[in-house]
């Protein structure tokens, strides 16, 4: 199951597709459920709800505002350095710990927005990942239940100010410029992916050219690892956000870097 979150004429909608196209409604409608961020806040079925909305109006996708699927999570949790290629051309060392991260919401934009290099930096780089909502809160969750508390599963693109990244050890300035956080196009449920989401193609492109082509079964640190790990510190909410990491083939590493 697939479930957007949109908007149409200032309204908010929600829509979903389970193979026969998408189709969804707006506050203004009859049985709307909530938008995506609410319904996840509320701990509602989420495969019952996009097969309720399978029964409503075709959605045109290309005739609404596409918004992420969580715009203003409770926390937004990046990871780096999780894939070896990466690790490789970044000259590092595997880490034994997760390299965690914060981003905020007022770096994220939806699909199809355009990411755009502010005036104080030259190096605007890319990054794919695999994004995770988390559905169901908890501290301290052990790795066998972890997968428990997964709502769905996205994609984003950390675009990194470079220069400013490296400025200093922490990153938090070079990833939470705004507008640099593409982050959908839409929530995938996890029935619909191998647990963990494990063994998908994940391939970043720049102007159509692939940059980035792996797979999320080379993750150093698993979906599960990663919610167990983060639980120990900090409670888990519903709507929170894991960004799990990016492959090898980002532009700072070519020879010659590419931006």
């Amino acid at each position: 199951m697939r479930i957007l979150n949109f908007e149409i004429g200032g309204s908010p909608g929600i829509a979903a597709d389970e193979g026969s196209g998408w189709h969804g409604l707006t506050q203004r409608d009859g049985g709307f459920p909530g938008t995506l961020p609410e319904v996840i806040a509320q701990d509602a079925d989420l495969l019952r709800i996009g097969r309720s909305l399978g029964q409503s109006p075709a959605i045109d996708l290309s005739a609404v505002r596409l918004l992420p699927p969580v715009p203003v999570p409770p926390k937004i949790l990046a990871v780096g350095l999780n894939y070896n290629d990466h690790l490789e051309e970044s000259g590092l060392k595997k880490p034994d710990y997760p390299e965690i991260f914060a981003r905020f919401a007022t770096s994220l934009i939806a699909h199809q927005e355009p990411i755009r290099r502010p005036r104080e930096s030259t190096a605007l780089d890319y990054e794919a990942e695999l994004a995770v909502v988390i559905g169901k809160p908890g501290r301290r969750i052990p790795k066998e239940q972890a997968l428990d508390h997964v709502a769905g599963y996205s994609l984003f693109n950390d675009a990194s100010l470079r220069d400013f990244q490296l400025r200093t050890p922490q990153w938090t300035m070079g990833k939470n410029f705004d507008g640099t956080g593409s982050f959908g196009p839409w929530l995938v449920t996890p029935d619909a992916v191998p647990p963990g989401a494990r063994g998908l193609r994940i391939q970043g492109r720049l102007n159509g050219r692939v940059m980035q082509d792996s797979r999320t079964d080379l993750l150093i640190f698993s979906v599960a690892t990663l919610i167990e790990t983060i639980s120990v510190a900090m409670s888990l909410e519903r709507g929170d956000v894991i960004i799990t990491g990016t492959p090898g083939g980002v532009g700072a590493a070519r020879k010659p870097p590419v931006s």
